[in-house]
């Protein structure tokens, strides 16, 4: 297992703390961020790449994918 792919897991592990800690709080922007970085870490333990460039690349599917919607609800 490289860094990146364990840098992954552990960024998966924040993004579902903070995104259980969004909905206790009844923050839904938190939440929305939780499961932001989830799918980022996801993303980059899955393809092995760097944190910015697995954020570069989440970033870029958001902004081509406007109307998927909240991701808190999820």
């Amino acid at each position: 297992m490289n860094r990146d792919r364990r840098d992954g897991i552990w960024k998966q592990v924040r993004g579902k703390l903070r995104q259980q800690w969004g909905r206790l709080a009844g923050d839904s922007s938190a939440a929305a961020a939780g499961a932001r970085d989830l799918l980022a870490g996801k993303h980059q333990e899955q393809r092995g790449v760097s944190k910015q460039k697995a954020d570069r690349q989440l970033q870029d599917f958001m902004s081509r994918n406007r109307n998927w919607g909240d991701l808190s609800g999820r």
